[in-house]
């Protein structure tokens, strides 16, 4: 007769275009997926210049590949070279149909030294959030390269918990949660502040891509904390198989 082993619930608190994808990695490594995000993204239907003026495009999300993708103007853009800022970026630009993508190794950091180091001749295009978790513009201004950036879309927060998430929450059922991005590590704590949810900020394990998306996780006194050894997709799959296999010490 065979075992029935209870699946581990984890929370994936990415924006919804990204949450699919992270949740079928969670599922296919044995653990129960429940999406929940945290940010809600909207495009603002800036102008667009216009692409002759470039020689190149930097990407720090998907999301910005995906705001360029559906402007009207967007598609101007596909021949030029694109920096992104790691692989699921990249990917994304490439799907998108931008054909000359290189990419970066994952951080803002990666993507400007990339950038400096390659030194394109002429004029690069930011299509960036509105909330930028760094100033790209100015790493490279520093350096001399000149950058047109334009706020292509916004990350709304949640301004509560998912409908049906509430009393789970609260009473310590959820085993885990996922946080690609600082911004949504701190809505998350700030939406589960309360005395309400102590049990879960004392058992719930928090898989984080790195120290920096952990920080705010830590300061509200989140007491279970794995870090990826890598800012990547798969390195949080990686992470997310250890959990799974409660190979995860607190």
């Amino acid at each position: 007769m065979a075992i029935m082993v209870e699946r581990r619930s984890v929370l994936v608190t990415r924006p919804r275009a990204d949450a699919e994808r992270t949740a079928a990695g969670l599922t296919a490594l044995g653990l129960d997926p429940i999406i929940a995000p945290m940010l809600e993204e909207r495009f603002t239907g800036v102008d667009l210049p216009d692409a002759a003026d470039f020689t190149a495009i930097a990407l720090t999300s998907a999301n910005g590949v995906r705001a360029l993708a559906a402007h009207p103007d967007g598609e101007q853009f596909a021949g030029l070279r694109v920096y992104a800022v790691g692989d699921h970026t990249a990917n994304e630009a490439r799907a998108a149909g931008f054909d000359h993508v290189s990419a970066a190794e994952g951080t803002l950091g990666d993507l400007s030294a990339k950038i400096i180091d390659d030194r394109p001749m002429g004029k690069i295009f930011y299509p960036a959030a509105h909330h930028q978790s760094g100033d790209l513009a100015g790493l490279l201004a520093h350096e001399g390269i000149d950058v047109d950036m334009r706020v292509v879309y916004e990350m709304h927060a949640a301004t509560m918990l998912p409908e049906g998430l509430v009393q789970p929450l609260a009473s310590g059922r959820i085993d885990g949660a996922v946080f690609y991005s600082r911004r949504t590590a701190e809505i998350f704590a700030g939406l589960v502040a309360g005395p309400d949810y102590a049990d879960l900020r004392a058992r719930m394990y928090c898989l984080c891509l790195s120290e920096n998306v952990a920080q705010p996780l830590i300061e509200a006194h989140f007491l279970r904390m794995g870090l990826a050894d890598y800012p990547s997709h798969e390195a949080m799959m990686t992470l997310a198989l250890a959990f799974a296999r409660d190979q995860i010490s607190s």
